[in-house]
């Protein structure tokens, strides 16, 4: 296996055609991400499908992941298009009137926020490159002092750092693109703009009421409160993704490489795939190559042993989407080759219990120098638990649902293979072959067996 670390891409305008979804998938994608801000219903679903006959033809698993829009708050509109000045000290109101703005107000129309704010917290508008200070909030109205800022337009979204707001996490919209995306049997939900570990509860139950297939939920850290609970967030969802760009808004940008080390660690205790986001190779929208910095982000994905990279605008609005995961292919394969300075390293993760299975399975294909470790996969769990010790050595998921198979494609180390007529400890060595290893010693799972086969 050349490459243990999966790739995220997003898909939109610049890839959505059969030719460059092939190509792409070809190249190295692992996992497709339709992001339901934009596209939605029919068009989404026309993808999904493409995904799908895709995977088909090159009889190779990926994993549909859809990512909802989630509660993205934004200011009203102004009374014209123009840019409002504002001057640091002056006093400025969000309020539930519905009328358009001026210099001195404007519409907040999420009456969750308007409820929710204190005085004292931030709100963080434009990316944060505005920042107001709450000095009085009613359910109707809020005024803020400016801090830093010097103009204002219409529909600007905005963070809210300090501020637990009592809202769903699935908006109407999320609803209805959810409603309709179960109908294309996805394998991974994304969750925007997580809170608490009850928000997960909420689309669980959603998904659970309309279908009867094991869709995967993935949480998306980007808020402080989120990062704050983190570990009971990762144990009620299925993944994580480190939305960085929100992140580096809500908290202070210097920090956020080290939340995204934590948010790692933590994840492969508690056995979560886990997603790096944002930003990875952003300058390859236009450009060629990527920047010094962007290959070093890209191979610190591998050194920091997260489960994937995910590409965002790169791919779906860049110049050559396809030259982009080639790219992050070539940088990843090289990196994940030069990772591994003491394998025993990775094995030890703390808090894992030194009995613990998936930690003996690991330990024992290292010290038997295993070409493999083949899982007989009857859901997700074992051979993601065994790829979050992070030995090295390929894992082989023989799976006899297609679903199973692509939830796989996320798992760091994991080659997920379709062979509903190979599924069984006497399949191993067909099973090991197909996926290109014809000789050296193999561990065996299959439920709580465990056993060591030569195959010559």
């Amino acid at each position: 296996m050349d490459r243990f670390t999966k790739i995220v891409a997003s898909i939109g305008p610049s890839c959505e055609t059969a030719d460059v979804l092939r190509k792409m998938i070809q190249t190295g994608v692992n996992v497709c991400r339709l992001n339901f801000s934009h596209d939605t219903g029919e068009t989404q679903g026309h993808k999904i499908d493409l995904i799908r006959k895709i995977s088909a033809d090159l009889k190779k698993p990926v994993a549909i992941m859809i990512d909802l829009q989630g509660p993205k708050h934004r200011i009203g509109n102004f009374l014209t298009e123009e840019k409002y000045p504002l001057v640091p000290g002056q006093v400025f109101t969000f309020d539930s009137n519905p009328a358009p703005g001026n210099s001195k107000r404007v519409n907040l129309p999420d009456t969750d926020v308007l409820k929710s704010l204190k005085p004292g917290e931030r709100i963080l508008l434009n990316d944060g490159k505005i920042e107001m200070q709450v000095l009085s909030a009613t359910p109707s109205q809020v005024q803020a002092t400016v801090i830093r800022g010097t103009e204002i337009w219409s529909r600007r979204g905005f963070n809210l750092p300090d501020t637990d707001v009592e809202t769903s996490v699935l908006t109407d919209k999320d609803k209805a693109d959810l409603e309709y995306a179960l109908t294309k049997r996805p394998d991974w939900v994304a969750i925007s703009f997580v809170q608490r570990p009850e928000d997960i509860a909420e689309v669980r139950d959603f998904i659970t009421q309309r279908v009867s297939y094991p869709v995967k939920i993935m949480a998306k850290i980007e808020r402080r409160n989120a990062v704050e609970r983190l570990n009971e967030i990762a144990s009620a969802a299925d993944g994580i993704m480190i939305a960085r760009g929100d992140l580096a808004v809500e908290l202070p940008f210097e920090q956020v490489p080290a939340i995204s080390r934590h948010i790692i660690r933590e994840c492969r205790k508690l056995n979560r795939p886990v997603i790096m986001a944002t930003q990875m190779l952003a300058t390859m929208v236009n450009s060629e190559f990527p920047t010094r910095a962007e290959i070093s982000d890209v191979a610190n994905t591998c050194y920091l042993r997260a489960d994937a990279a995910m590409t965002s605008e790169e791919t779906t609005i860049g110049s050559n989407p396809i030259n982009v995961i080639e790219t992050m292919n070539k940088i990843l394969t090289y990196s994940d080759d030069d990772a591994v300075a003491n394998p025993y390293d990775w094995l030890r993760v703390e808090n894992v219990p030194e009995n613990d299975w998936s930690r003996s399975v690991a330990s024992m294909a290292f010290l038997n120098k295993a070409a493999a470790i083949i899982v007989f996969a009857r859901d997700t769990n074992t051979a993601t638990q065994i790829s979050c010790r992070r030995s090295d050595i390929p894992i082989i998921a023989v799976c006899d649902d297609m679903m199973i198979a692509n939830q796989l494609c996320l798992s760091r180390g994991v080659i997920p293979m379709y062979e509903p007529d190979l599924f069984g400890p006497r399949d191993a060595f067909n099973s090991a072959r197909l996926a290109g290893i014809m000789s050296g010693n193999l561990v065996i799972v299959d439920e709580d067996k465990i056993s060591l086969r030569k195959l010559d």
